[in-house]
């Protein structure tokens, strides 16, 4: 029998960015607030004092989820029977107080004004025939400018270091802090793609380029550019994540307690109010059921539509009918981009920060005519001085073996004289790309498996083809002695690492037939369940997702707080 604790004014289930953000707020506001996390916390700067270990951290993946508990399962089409992912490969899932924001990068862009209304604005400028059968393109149910304020609160409270993106959508204030440094390959970029009539601008970045104190009080330092950022915590407290701004405010209130080693197994729900959370802990092996007033799915994108589905709220998305909305748009990215190696030149290419960078967005979103194009969106071109680690950073020429002499020499020679240039193109929803439960496999606590059936499609694979082109221009222009772009789109292969940016699931919207969430990330099939992160984003866009889920994380704590005092669906 799970035993019954006393009731609380505010669960979430996962305490990362989203989960870290609603809690600050709400306690602030006076709401007790309890953050269930299934991993540990280990998670403060001096725990990470002796993180520079890559192949502890960026090879064996010391901070992601433990896949022998629990995972997902996956195939390309719906008639093929979906297999575990028994080795965390193509997206890595964070575990632990801080989720994936103690791991990312720090990439932190608001997407265009353009994705937000992106049926909508398609259709006004190409017509009707512009948005092809079976794509499920949808408007979000909120604008650019409405989510504005809540992007500026997010930058604000991370002090993300950067400067305004020429092409995107209007700021209220400048970024709360200067770009990080130039160096000799972000000059090289910059300079060439202004010779080509582009818009370059600094990478916004959650790598501070100065010691910052945010509006909650929380110090964060300066950038140490010493290139253990992405699947590393920083011992620094130079990169913003959850774990040094978020936390630690909801902490000082008093009306935060955090619970780890929870996993939240069941969202406990009746006539359209859900009641509470029922968890096990996992290292006494007991259950528990803890009520509440509100609750919160602040989990990563595949949990957030997994509980939902478990617990039968809402209704499952089915491909054959189009009906239904949990598990549906799925949505992932596509990496096209060109390397160039050089032969006189050499770079200092081991040393760099997660977000060090310049970026391009002149072919990305809407900002280029599509007219005679057979896709609509496109993607940010980056070139990034993340730091080449040696185990993980290998670059040979193409027809260079891939063990023995010749590619120990040649890998010694390029390790410093390779530069990428890369797109993280956009991915829009496609009617048999979705997520639903497996009917074979279940995870360690007896809960069934989420299965993924995703694909590439014809609108992946025309606009991979055409920003290799554009990469490849810009690479050639930086001088490069040869470039290589990348391979051939074939079927999606959830093998090997690309990003962790999934998206979707359960989507927000204007439309209930069509959505799980309104723009609060309020359900509307229980008005006292939000649904807060990435899987709410009918598609995804040119960019990293981190710095549009920090803004909807608080905007959805707004619409908490005020649900906390009236109740009913927020308008």
């Amino acid at each position: 029998m799970a035993k019954t604790l006393p009731k609380t004014d505010v669960v979430t289930v996962g305490v990362g960015w989203t989960g870290g953000i609603i809690a600050a707020e709400c306690a602030k506001e006076g709401l007790k607030v309890v953050g269930l996390e299934r991993g540990g916390d280990k998670r403060n700067s001096e725990d990470f004092s002796m993180v520079h270990d890559e192949l502890r951290y960026a090879i064996r993946y010391d901070l992601m989820q433990d896949v022998s508990k629990e995972t997902i399962t996956f195939r390309n089409k719906g008639n093929q029977r979906a297999l575990p992912m028994r080795q965390l490969g193509s997206f890595l899932l964070g575990e632990g107080v801080g989720g994936s924001g103690i791991h990312w990068n720090g990439h932190t862009f608001r997407f265009l004004p353009y994705d937000f209304e992106i049926k909508s604005k398609t259709i006004e400028k190409y017509g009707k025939n512009k948005i092809k059968k079976d794509y499920l393109i949808q408007d979000w149910g909120i604008t650019y400018d409405e989510l504005e304020p809540y992007f500026d609160k997010f930058e604000k409270t991370c002090g993300i270091s950067g400067e305004p993106n020429p092409l995107g959508g209007k700021r209220s204030a400048d970024y709360p802090t200067p770009p990080m440094k130039k160096t000799v390959i972000t000059k090289k970029f910059r300079d060439a793609a202004e010779k080509l009539k582009l818009h370059p601008y600094s990478l916004p970045s959650a790598n501070l380029s100065t010691d910052y104190t945010n509006p909650d009080g929380e110090k964060l330092n300066a950038c140490q550019y010493c290139a253990f950022c992405e699947r590393f915590g920083c011992e620094y407290g130079a990169k913003s994540s959850p774990n040094v701004t978020v936390i630690p405010t909801a902490k000082k209130t008093g009306n935060f307690e955090l619970r780890t080693h929870a996993n939240v197994v069941e969202i406990i729900h009746k006539n359209g109010k859900a009641t509470g959370v029922r968890y096990i802990d996992t290292l006494k092996g007991e259950e528990y059921i803890q009520p509440a007033d509100v609750v919160v799915l602040t989990s990563y994108v595949m949990n957030n539509s997994k509980l939902l589905l478990v617990s039968k709220l809402g209704q499952p998305y089915n491909p054959d009918t189009g009906k239904g909305v949990i598990g549906r748009n799925y949505c992932y990215q596509i990496l096209p981009g060109s390397t160039g190696f050089y032969e006189k030149e050499r770079f200092n290419s081991y040393m760099g920060a997660g977000a060090l960078g310049e970026v391009v967005d002149d072919f990305n979103g809407d900002n280029f005519d599509h007219s005679d194009l057979d896709f609509i969106h496109g993607g940010a071109l980056v070139v990034s001085q993340a730091g080449y680690r040696p185990i993980g950073n290998n670059p040979v020429p193409s027809g260079t073996p891939l063990w023995g002499k010749e590619f120990k020499q040649k890998s010694i020679k390029y390790y410093t004289r390779t530069i990428s240039a890369g797109y993280q193109g956009a991915s829009m929803p496609y009617r048999y790309n979705y997520l639903d439960l497996d009917p074979n496999y279940k995870d360690a606590y007896g809960v069934p498996l989420l299965r993924m059936t995703y694909n590439y499609t014809e609108q992946d694979r025309n606009l991979y083809n055409y920003l290799n082109k554009q990469s490849h221009k810009v690479m050639k222009e930086m001088g490069a002695d040869i470039v290589e772009d990348s391979g051939e789109l074939m079927d999606y292969n959830i093998v090997p690492y690309q990003t962790t940016h999934n998206v979707g699931g359960v989507i927000m919207g204007d439309d209930p037939s069509i959505s799980a969430v309104n723009n609060y990330s309020q359900m509307w099939d229980a008005d006292n369940v939000f649904v807060v992160g990435a899987s709410s984003f009918p598609h995804n866009s040119g960019y990293n997702p981190t710095g549009t889920l920090g803004a909807l994380a608080y905007r959805a704590s707004e619409g908490i707080i005020q649900y906390s005092k009236k109740g009913g669906q927020l308008a």
